[in-house]
């Protein structure tokens, strides 16, 4: 390495180069990476960054990530000035700068990004950042087994980093490896006691995930529900740093349970606050499974006209997807229609559209997490009842959580909800 180069090469908290003159540069850099796995509220450090060395290549490609779901026309610039840095860039911004740029604007096809995330850890193996970004997207596939594939991958470079474990035992947790995530995990936390992702996955296991409890949705009394709902949920949003779509996907998908309890007027007014909210077009294709949850909501509230109007968005964007990726997304179209059409009581054309053998453990590519998803089968359960068909209702659900990681205290509750 030349002395020009080391003059204005620096290097990051996994020991790579990166081109900057700016200490505080790498500084507000390694405080993203901090902020991101340990999911904290600080990532805004990243525009930071940027200010420090406006010609960085891999600030402007992080703050572009950072900013792309909140502000596309500002992604776009700073992923502009990443490229236009490219020249004067190490290997590794480069790699980095490729990545990323699958994932946002026009030019975003997911499988390349895939491609270009493996390719980037293979070489650079220590980078947990671009590990965690690679994981959210196979997460978005429903594809955990690649998840967990690319984890072994660098987990060798890793061992002494309590990240690693947390992110180890997420893809096992989904694929049904209880034991092993649960191993993956509390080696995580006995590196880091503090260590978020761990903690979440030990919790998920002991059927908390979330932070609260999965009986607490299903038989507790409804009024901690509700408070629970108000105080740990909705209030989020009077942070400055509230992540609003974050918020409405968990409001929502209690709503929904208690709402298959027969709570309906209980929730009311809460249901119509959040109706009233994801009638905001701005958040409208940021997550599939806020898009989904908010057709119930609309369509519930009998905000028939904006629910029709987000279900023909919604096909609208599924039209302008690629032939593979439609192909992968179709499913999640007919449970899109399913649950507007659940919301607005039209049983028979719910049943129609998920057929008999339903299973929302076949819907990973809306992004949703098991525990997420198996709202989608409550829903299905609660409309075969509906519908008279007690026997099919009560044989599947019996099937189903007889060997799912459900079985247990979260089964029994059900049960006592769904057949009392």
């Amino acid at each position: 390495m030349g002395g020009r180069e080391e003059a204005t090469t620096r290097r990051d908290r996994w020991g790579y180069s990166v081109r900057t003159d700016s200490g505080d540069c790498i500084d507000a850099i390694d405080a993203y990476y901090e902020q991101v796995l340990a999911y904290g509220r600080g990532r805004a450090v990243i525009l930071r960054a940027v200010n420090y060395d406006s010609s960085c290549a891999l600030a402007n490609a992080l703050a572009a990530h950072f900013v792309a779901t909140k502000n596309p026309e500002e992604a776009s610039r700073l992923l502009h000035a990443a490229n236009a840095s490219l020249d004067n860039a190490t290997p590794y911004e480069r790699a980095v700068v490729a990545a990323i740029s699958c994932l946002l604007g026009d030019n975003k096809d997911e499988e390349m990004a895939l491609d270009r995330h493996v390719e980037l850890l293979k070489e650079f193996p220590k980078d947990l950042l671009s590990l965690k970004r690679v994981q959210i997207l196979c997460f978005y596939l429903g594809r955990p087994a690649v998840s967990l594939s690319i984890v072994q991958q660098v987990l060798v470079h890793n061992e002494d980093r309590s990240y690693i474990y947390g992110m180890l035992s997420f893809p096992l947790l989904e694929l049904g490896r209880m034991t092993e995530a649960e191993g993956a995990a509390r080696k995580g936390l006995f590196i880091d006691s503090r260590d978020i992702w761990s903690q979440h996955n030990v919790s998920w296991m002991l059927a908390l995930p979330h932070g609260i409890p999965v009986h607490l949705s299903c038989d507790s009394p409804l009024n901690k529900v509700l408070e629970i709902y108000d105080q740990n949920i909705w209030k989020e949003l009077q942070r400055s740093d509230a992540e609003p779509v974050e918020v409405y996907i968990n409001a929502l998908g209690l709503l929904l349970r208690i709402h298959l309890r027969g709570h309906t007027h209980d929730i009311a007014e809460r249901l119509k606050f959040q109706a009233t909210a994801v009638k905001d077009k701005s958040i409208w294709h940021v997550e599939w499974l806020l898009d989904i949850l908010a057709l119930w909501a609309l369509a519930c509230t009998n905000e028939r006209n904006e629910a029709e109007e987000l279900l023909d968005s919604i096909k609208s964007r599924f039209s302008t997807l690629s032939s593979q990726k439609q192909q992968s997304m179709r499913a999640a179209i007919q449970l899109a229609q399913a649950i507007y059409e659940y919301g607005r009581g039209n049983l028979v054309k719910v049943f129609d559209l998920l057929g008999p053998d339903f299973d929302a453990a076949n819907f990973k590519m809306i992004g949703a997490s098991d525990e997420q998803l198996d709202v989608f089968n409550e829903v299905w359960y609660i409309n075969l009842l509906n519908m008279g068909q007690v026997p099919k209702g009560k044989g599947v659900f019996y099937r189903r959580y007889a060997r799912s990681a459900f079985a247990g205290e979260k089964a029994k509750t059900l049960e006592a909800a769904y057949f009392r």
